[in-house]
């Protein structure tokens, strides 16, 4: 998909990083000739493989390791690992960690999972249906700018926990979603302390990649002007 290679490319030129942003698609069948990669401790443990160069599929079974990815990926369950769920949210919240009001708001996409496609933004078999680009704070401040110039802003603020939940917010919005990364995706992906996420709808990447070329130069000319004042 050379479009996807030259958009790819253009992101990490704009930004600077030598880290490709990833694809991510939820499909009804595996695509022909793609490997079913092995379970991961959690969904968000899949991302890793793809940025580390990976080419894979997932069944929704492969996503059940997490109640919580379960939950937010909509990866059917059964009673026994519903029940799981409920105990972790309820460890959480004995924890302070999160209330049982906030539960009903975590972003859950609209569509029973079957299978994921992951990969390299550049190497996706098939069409993404979000790309994930991970970074600094400069970069996804970039990102987000770029979003907002292109008619993307995002419509909520900064998430935080579950990271995972950036993608049903980015797919059900169709804007970009921004994340801080969790404690459980810091441990599964080695997700930096001064890392975080871009959740961008496929739709609106090749206008948020445009406007990302402009504001990338601009902040570089305008840090400039900054410096020579200070």
């Amino acid at each position: 998909m050379s479009d996807l290679s030259s958009l790819s490319a253009g992101l990490q030129k704009d930004l600077r990083t030598q880290l490709e942003p990833i694809g991510v698609a939820y499909v009804s069948e595996p695509p022909a000739g793609v490997a079913h990669g092995a379970q991961g401790p959690a969904s968000c443990s899949y991302w890793k493989r793809a940025l580390d160069g990976e080419v894979f599929f997932t069944a929704a079974d492969d996503h059940l390791s997490c109640p919580i990815g379960a939950h937010t990926h909509a990866a059917p369950m059964s009673e026994a690992k519903s029940a799981e769920l409920m105990g972790m949210i309820g460890t959480m919240v004995q924890l302070g960690y999160l209330s049982m009001a906030e539960v009903p708001k975590i972003p859950q996409r609209k569509t029973p999972l079957r299978f994921a496609v992951y990969a390299p933004l550049s190497k996706m078999p098939v069409a993404p249906d979000i790309a994930l680009v991970r970074g600094t704070a400069a970069q996804l401040m970039l990102v987000t700018e770029a979003a907002q110039a292109a008619g993307f802003a995002p419509d909520m603020p900064a998430m935080g926990r579950p990271t995972c939940a950036a993608l049903p917010q980015a797919e059900s919005s169709g804007r970009p979603a921004v994340s801080l990364g969790c404690i459980g995706n810091r441990v599964y992906t080695g997700l930096a302390d001064g890392e975080g996420y871009v959740a961008i709808p496929a739709a609106a990447l090749p206008a948020v990649a445009e406007k990302l070329k402009i504001l990338a130069n601009a902040n570089a000319e305008l840090e400039k002007f900054h410096r020579s004042r200070v």
